[in-house]
């Protein structure tokens, strides 16, 4: 589903207009920063997974 380092895309964009999410922090609580403006939001794995869309990268790759 996804990894740490993966970048995402959430279901509502940021308010800078990006998109794009590095997850951080995988665990209770997840750490993305947006791939725009580099602001780091913490959520619940919970919020996360309600508000998370697609896996854009993997860090795998």
């Amino acid at each position: 589903m996804y990894n740490l380092h993966d970048i995402v895309e959430m279901k509502k964009a940021h308010a800078c207009g990006a998109n794009e999410w590095q997850i951080m922090r995988v665990g209770a609580d997840m750490k993305i920063v947006c791939q725009g403006c580099q602001r780091q939001i913490v959520m619940t794995r919970h919020d996360f997974d309600k508000r998370f869309k697609r896996v854009l990268k993997s860090a795998q790759d």
